[in-house]
């Protein structure tokens, strides 16, 4: 007998594995990036799914080697590569991109017990995947400061007008930007909550 279930669409797919994978073993985590940006900004297309896993800092090799006995690395060094850089770079069966960010520090815990379920509604069938908060969208996108960050950032300030917690945002954003050395993403940031006001 031929399934009725409509086949997913290959990221939403990736990720479901993904998240199913952490719950099964009670590991905290949350999507970030891409994804989340389809809850809280302007959506665009997104090749791969970001997730943030917290393991703390001296405990990640279980979870390195659990992930990469079930998903293939996208390098050949990839478990050395998570260890050093608290990235973990994998694929599902299809090719798809998982980019697993080793999450140890309080901003990476905090966003994951702010995180929540969210229904994504694909052209084939709904997909509820467990996402950061717009909030903590805005300060994972301005650490990384790339001109697409900035452009995620504009379109969350304006999707998500009168709504952020702003003080929220500064709150997280403020040390992580001391310990990076750059104030200027502060001054960028406010700079687009003026414009998009």
């Amino acid at each position: 007998m031929v399934s009725k279930t409509p086949e997913l669409i290959p990221i939403y797919r990736a990720a479901l594995a993904l998240q199913a994978f952490c719950d099964e073993r009670g590991w905290k985590a949350c999507f970030i990036g891409g994804l989340a940006l389809q809850r809280w900004g302007e959506p665009r297309l997104t090749e791969d799914a970001d997730l943030t896993l917290l393991t703390g800092f001296g405990g990640e090799e279980p979870f390195v080697d659990a992930l990469l006995a079930r998903f293939k690395g996208r390098r050949p060094d990839a478990r050395a590569f998570a260890l050093r850089q608290r990235v973990l770079l994998l694929q599902d069966g299809a090719g798809v991109g998982l980019d697993i960010a080793l999450g140890a520090v309080p901003f990476e815990e905090n966003a994951i017990l702010r995180a929540s379920k969210y229904n994504f509604g694909t052209t084939r069938r709904h997909v509820r995947l467990n996402t950061c908060c717009a909030e903590d969208l805005v300060v994972h996108k301005c650490f990384a400061a790339r001109e697409q960050d900035w452009v995620d950032v504009r379109g969350i300030l304006v999707r998500q007008r009168g709504k952020l917690d702003l003080a929220l945002v500064r709150r997280e954003l403020t040390p992580l930007v001391e310990l990076k050395e750059e104030p200027e993403i502060l001054t960028r940031l406010e700079a687009l909550v003026a414009e998009t006001a």
